[in-house]
């Protein structure tokens, strides 16, 4: 169940959102997304946030008529999140949704290329020739290159970088997704609609490189159990395509 504050206004694409806890860092992520790219409209996705995230969204809305607000109830998981947000995109006909993470992990910076690249889904991509983790440790390094290389091989994937969260979709291929038949609350409905749009899109999967930062404020999301849970998910997926 949602409930909506306000109707942004976009032009070249709908920028989704989701949100859990996130009230140290949306209002400088949705200022950064709008200077980068200011004839987008940007969708908040909040998942009840205790922490104030759903209020801070209001007041940008409320400040801006780029900015609008779709409050989650019910249960939470990104999974969720994404598919109310990328249905409301196909509900308002704007040409592009791009999805990213409210931590400035994902840098607002590269929206415009993402609009440019024109795929049915266009990936900003840590494993593309110029892409670059930083700040990141060679445990997990190995650990998300383990992880695209199992998603590659299990579901004949041609993209590089098959999980991450920052990536443009053409709405038109969205409307023929069967967002009923998508199960994964979380971060493995990443890889869950690839697959549909993979298989139901004419342009293809493209890859633009990104850098990627650790988030500064606030704590991930993402633990051992929500991998694990994610595999084995991706697993009952993969057996179910061969029925």
């Amino acid at each position: 169940m949602t409930a909506r504050q306000g109707v942004a206004t976009a032009g070249a694409a709908l920028v989704v959102l989701p949100t859990f806890n996130e009230a140290e860092n949306l209002r400088d992520v949705v200022t950064r997304v709008l200077a980068a790219a200011p004839a987008v409209g940007v969708l908040v996705v909040d998942d009840g946030s205790p922490d104030g995230t759903g209020g801070i969204a209001d007041e940008l809305a409320h400040a801006d008529s780029r900015v609008s607000v779709l409050h989650r109830r019910g249960e939470r998981g990104l999974g969720r999140a994404l598919t109310a947000g990328l249905q409301e995109a196909v509900r308002r006909g704007v040409p592009l949704a791009i999805t990213m993470d409210c931590d400035l992990s994902h840098d607002p910076a590269e929206i415009p290329r993402l609009i440019a690249a024109g795929g049915d889904v266009t990936i900003g991509s840590r494993y593309v020739a110029g892409g670059r983790l930083p700040n990141w440790s060679l445990h997990r390094r190995v650990l998300s290159a383990s992880a695209n290389a199992f998603v590659r091989t299990l579901f004949a994937l041609g993209a590089r970088d098959c999980t991450s969260g920052y990536r443009a979709y053409r709405t038109d291929v969205l409307a023929k997704v069967p967002f009923e038949r998508l199960h994964s609350a979380g971060y493995s409905f990443e890889v869950e609609i690839l697959i549909w749009v993979a298989r139901l899109g004419t342009n293809g999967l493209r890859e633009i490189p990104i850098t990627f930062l650790d988030r500064s404020r606030g704590s991930s999301k993402m633990g051992g159990r929500e991998a694990v849970l994610g595999a084995l998910n991706l697993l009952r997926l993969r057996l179910s395509l061969l029925r």
